[in-house]
């Protein structure tokens, strides 16, 4: 294992908590203590993940979260002691992968990292092209395009769409969906879930405040639509 995770944290006893236990697990690790750094650093080194405290000087880990989805796809763990929702919310709909709130075990956040990179890694594997309405799911490619034009997703965006596209009228509860998108056993933040099917719909659907694909089953959870 040569994967390269970037911490971020303006604490430094909690990056060397960090950094020593990735590094024991067989990461490569680099480090910065504010968000300007942290967006140099993350331009320079390419790291395969990113650790990123929400709360940093400079820069918030929010503006450094949505100035790099503006240029790459990274892997963000967003790393919080906020305890408002709405924060974890912003975030996750900003296009960060996970969150852990503080305090954490590094052994958890090691856990955390490999599973996100395994998901990278691993995507969907599922060959086959989903057309529905002016939707078109590239399943093998990982492209999305709406009325022929490209559709950028993020990562968990796509993922989420994939599993409920594959699946037309099949309801799935955010836990069942937690499960496809992590693919082990995930004690996570089922409101993620509804974060990125509201970034899905803005970005797919032509009302969002009316969905058409992506449905609420009140009570439930989600299914898609295929119907023209």
């Amino acid at each position: 294992m040569n994967e390269m995770i970037l911490v971020v944290d303006d604490e430094p006893k909690i990056v060397k908590q960090a950094r020593d236990y990735l590094e024991h697990g067989g990461f490569r690790v680099v480090t910065a203590g504010d968000g300007t750094t942290a967006l140099a650093r993350a331009r320079h080194e390419r790291p395969d993940l990113i650790v990123l405290d929400l709360n940093l000087p400079e820069m918030d880990g929010l503006d450094v979260c949505r100035a790099l989805r503006r240029e790459s796809d990274v892997p963000i763990i967003m790393l919080t002691a906020r305890v408002d929702e709405t924060d974890r919310l912003i975030g996750l709909e900003l296009g960060a992968d996970d969150y852990i709130t503080k305090p954490f075990s590094p052994r958890e956040l090691a856990a955390r990292a490999r599973a996100v990179l395994r998901r990278v890694r691993g995507g969907v594997r599922t060959p086959g092209l989903i057309r529905a309405g002016d939707l078109e799911i590239d399943l093998h490619g990982r492209r999305v395009t709406r009325a022929g034009k490209p559709v950028r997703l993020t990562r968990s965006e796509f993922n989420l769409l994939a599993v409920l596209a594959q699946h037309p009228g099949q309801t799935f509860t955010r836990a069942q969906l937690l499960d496809r998108l992590h693919g082990v056993a995930y004690e996570g933040y089922d409101r993620s879930i509804d974060a990125h099917i509201k970034n899905l719909r803005r970005k797919l659907e032509p009302d969002p405040a009316e969905p058409h694909y992506t449905l609420t089953v009140y009570g439930v959870g989600y299914r898609f639509t295929d119907e023209a």
